[in-house]
């Protein structure tokens, strides 16, 4: 009785494989037709049973598998070619693995070609789905995971991009990558050329000199902004004050870290702490004008007038075409004027003291002056020019008004 089960159980099993044979050979022979939709149907017929396929079959149907789907389903495609890769990396036998890695290189150049051209044409939730594909089926291009954590961040699908920027910081993601340079011959100019093997063969062709490399800036500082401002987005701001103060910690003295710190404390409202950072910013990065005109900024909301007058000449010190910190520095002297026309109108019948009171109005605007027209110089704004009126009326400067009153009609479209 067992030796007929035995017998019984041995047919099954030689008819099985005979079935998985013909059948495999079906599939290659409607793909050789280009019937891929034949043979998509034949490979579903043997999904249901994939775990049952006999081992010297296996990688052969993960092959064809991988090349039935193809691209009207990539994601399936992808995972075929996953598994016999895995499945003969085990067994030791790469036949199938050689002929796959070229039609997965095809796909994947196909994914992110479209990802690339949905991102350009705003099609960022498309453009995030084939980034993030593309990156499933290279593991090992972690720059596609980066695009489509900033793509689904332009989505506005701020929990998918926070995922996606963790997800990078759990791989160490640098984004450092080598830029080759070389001197253009015919423009005596620097030309980022691509890749190393294309620079090596411009200067073979004679066509660029003097070969350079160097690496780009690393994208950590950034994925952490990013995810700040991902929690921003979602009304978190205590976490992403929280996720950068924490990876302050292991680089305290980077300055791009700190900044945006100090910006989710502005997300807060929380100035004080914002003034604390910019002070400690100053002093890593004491030759950059930005700060020290934030600083500026912040002492004149809180009033500190002199204060932030020091803070925006520093910044002009620094950098002297700074047409902001002029213009700011030009309006927080001329705020002075608040306390000495509510004077004024407080002595409305002391002639004597009113008379004073106005000297001092003039005193301020003349104080102001140089510096409104000076930011006017560097950029004329609507702003710039309605201040420069104002002022020139109170210094009874008509000539200068009467110059600049149809400009500013003009601008005001009037």
């Amino acid at each position: 009785m067992k030796k007929q089960l035995l017998a019984l159980t041995i047919g099954l099993l030689s008819v099985a494989s005979f079935a998985q044979k013909n059948e495999l050979k079906a599939v290659e022979k409607a793909l050789k037709k280009g019937q891929f939709k034949e043979a998509k149907a034949t490979i579903a017929t043997l999904e249901g049973s994939e775990d049952s396929i006999e081992p010297k079959y296996k990688a052969k149907y993960y092959f064809l598998k991988g090349q039935a789907y193809g691209k009207s389903n990539i994601n399936k495609a992808a995972d075929a070619y996953q598994d016999l890769f895995d499945y003969e990396k085990e067994s030791g036998k790469l036949k199938y693995t050689k002929l796959a890695q070229p039609k997965l290189n095809d796909l994947i150049q196909f994914v992110s070609k479209k990802a690339i051209e949905q991102y350009g044409n705003k099609n960022y939730k498309q453009a995030t789905n084939n980034f993030y594909l593309t990156y499933k089926l290279s593991p090992a291009d972690t720059a596609f995971l980066y695009n489509a954590a900033m793509s689904s961040a332009a989505a506005k699908d701020y929990n998918l991009s926070l995922k996606y920027y963790k997800q990078l910081q759990d791989i160490n993601y640098t984004g450092i990558t080598t830029q080759y340079f070389a001197v253009n011959k015919a423009t005596n100019k620097v030309e980022n050329l691509g890749s190393k093997a294309n620079r090596d063969a411009m200067i073979k062709f004679g066509k660029y000199n003097k070969p350079t490399e160097k690496n780009s800036k690393s994208k950590k500082s950034e994925i952490i902004k990013n995810i700040g401002y991902n929690y921003v987005n979602l009304g978190k701001p205590e976490l992403a004050v929280e996720a950068l103060a924490e990876a302050r910690k292991s680089d305290p003295k980077n300055i791009n870290l700190l900044l945006n710190e100090a910006q989710m404390y502005i997300e807060l409202k929380q100035m004080d702490k914002f003034a604390v950072l910019m002070e400690e910013a100053v002093k890593i990065d004491p030759t950059n004008p930005n700060l020290f005109f934030n600083l500026g900024v912040v002492n004149a909301n809180e009033n500190k007038i002199e204060e932030a007058i020091g803070f925006y000449k520093k910044a002009i010190e620094l950098d002297p075409d700074y047409g902001d910190a002029y213009l700011n520095l030009g309006v927080v002297i001329l705020n002075k004027r608040i306390a000495v026309v509510n004077e004024m109108n407080e002595n409305l019948s002391n002639d004597k003291k009113y008379t004073e009171l106005e000297g001092v109005l003039k005193t301020i605007c003349k104080d102001a002056l140089p510096y409104i027209v000076k930011a006017d110089e560097i950029k004329r704004t609507e702003g710039t020019v309605g201040t420069l009126l104002n002022i020139y009326d109170t210094l009874e400067m008509e000539s200068e008004a009467d110059a600049l009153r149809p400009i500013y009609k003009e601008m005001r479209g009037q």
